[in-house]
């Protein structure tokens, strides 16, 4: 894979920055960008970015000697005879790359947005767009202002469709990635109770978000939740296609089954035609990733018959609601992130399972003056859907069991940490039961997963 061409002149230009090295190498071709002196090749750009605990810098002559990086992009010189081009920022010299590289890119850029399901939404787009076009897309969930610049640089000759996943967490943030990303397609998941410390309400969250449609052209396409409060009724300014449950929703689904762990099953309508699809991940709430990827495969010309093929062939990534049978249990790996959203979401679905249904749940980070309410509630809910068993792991959890037992639940247990509840695990945590582990990311839940997993070694 090889990118537009590049050198080392253009990006000096570009970033505002200053090529220092040999006169004859000004006009090589940059063949790839990265961040990481591991992933460094032949003919790379190599940016030293200044991290919490590396500096980039401190790597920049192996990068060129022992990687063959045609250059490198840097804050400070480097006295080392090698290609470099010395910038203020190198972050801020990279979003300015890729916004100029954006400017190449010709082909159809999708924006996936929201609070809640964005990297599902993600993969599901990808796998209908792969049916007919060549896809590059954000890997994992790199989905920030360093990763979206690297997602654009990576877009080569050869791809035809691109598919950005940008997150958020502040006001401003969606400008500086909608500025470089200008989708053609923005898929807006939801507006969900997430980064409230900061954006204050759901009306905030909308309100940054929504800071993407500044950044598109009149002719775009804006993919928007029709079923979500907020989203339904709101103009983008642009042409608005909704998808979801209701009648009213332009891309919706019918006949929505569960299949257990096997996935789930629904028809997919979009005006008079339909069309069955089955998607392989546990949770009925995936039927809104794999709506927003069909409206737009739609959008781009996917035939119904290559949508209901792209969806078939999704697999979760990473801790999303990530199945696997033990030996001892099944296990329900969904830790990767969490906010009331998609914890009720995920307490639907394991409650949709049949036997002794448990739920390990922890913080939910983030959530402003409303932590302790919203936490309660999740609580409430996992009595109301009938979790057998609750135990809740950190300070702002104990709201969360609080809120079971008000509620009548008679199982929940709180421990402050993950530590007081290791030496339980074994005795609270019988043969087949079925357990749910889901947390924000910070409370590295992953732990937690590791140790349920050794019980069917």
């Amino acid at each position: 894979m090889k990118m537009k061409p590049l050198t080392p002149d253009k990006i000096a230009e570009v970033t505002g920055g200053k090529y220092c090295g040999p006169v004859l190498r000004r006009a090589e071709h940059i063949t790839g960008v990265t961040t990481d002196s591991r992933d460094v090749e032949k003919g790379s750009l190599f940016v030293c970015l200044k991290g919490e605990h590396a500096d980039g810098h401190d790597y920049a002559r192996a990068a060129a000697e022992e990687g063959g990086a045609a250059c490198r992009l840097a804050e400070r010189p480097l006295p080392d005879g090698h290609p470099y081009i010395l910038v203020p920022s190198a972050r801020r010299a990279l979003c300015a790359l890729a916004k100029y590289y954006r400017g190449l890119i010709t082909v159809p850029v999708v924006g996936i947005i929201g609070s809640v399901g964005k990297t599902t939404a993600k993969e599901l787009t990808a796998c209908v767009l792969s049916r007919s076009f060549s896809v590059c897309k954000t890997q994992g969930n790199y989905n920030n202002e360093l990763g979206v610049p690297l997602t654009l640089l990576s877009v080569g000759e050869e791809h035809e469709a691109v598919v950005v996943e940008m997150g958020i967490s502040h006001f401003g943030e969606m400008r500086g990635l909608a500025e470089m990303v200008r989708p053609d397609v923005c898929v807006f998941t939801n507006v969900g109770y997430c980064h409230l410390e900061s954006l204050g309400s759901l009306e905030g969250v909308l309100k940054a978000k929504s800071e993407v449609f500044e950044f598109m052209e009149p002719d775009a396409v804006a993919v928007m939740n029709g079923d979500d409060r907020l989203l339904r009724g709101y103009d983008p300014g642009i042409r608005k296609v909704t998808f979801g449950l209701g009648a009213d929703c332009d891309v919706r689904a019918e006949n929505v089954a569960g299949l257990g762990l096997d996935g789930i099953s629904c028809d997919i309508c979009r005006g008079e035609s339909r069309f069955f699809a089955s998607i392989p991940a546990f949770g009925t709430h995936i039927v809104y990733g794999a709506l927003a990827a069909a409206a737009a495969g739609h959008v781009l010309g996917v035939p119904d018959d290559e949508i209901r093929r792209g969806l078939a062939e999704y697999r979760p990534v990473g801790s999303r609601a990530s199945i696997e049978q033990t030996g001892h249990i099944t296990l329900i790996d969904d830790c990767y992130n969490a906010n009331p959203n998609s914890m009720a979401a995920s307490l639907r679905s394991l409650c949709s399972l049949r036997g002794r249904r448990v739920a390990i749940l922890g913080d939910m980070k983030e959530l402003g003056d409303d932590s302790a309410e919203l936490h309660g509630k999740i609580g409430a809910l996992a009595q109301e859907l009938g979790v057998d068993l609750l135990l809740c792991v950190g300070p702002e959890a104990k709201y969360i069991c609080d809120g079971y037992t008000a509620a009548g639940g008679r199982g929940g247990r709180h421990f402050a940490a993950k530590e007081e509840l290791y030496p339980r695990l074994s005795s609270l945590i019988a043969e087949n039961d079925t357990v749910l582990v889901k947390a924000s990311h910070s409370m590295q839940f992953g732990d937690i997963v590791a140790r349920l997993r050794a019980f069917g070694a």
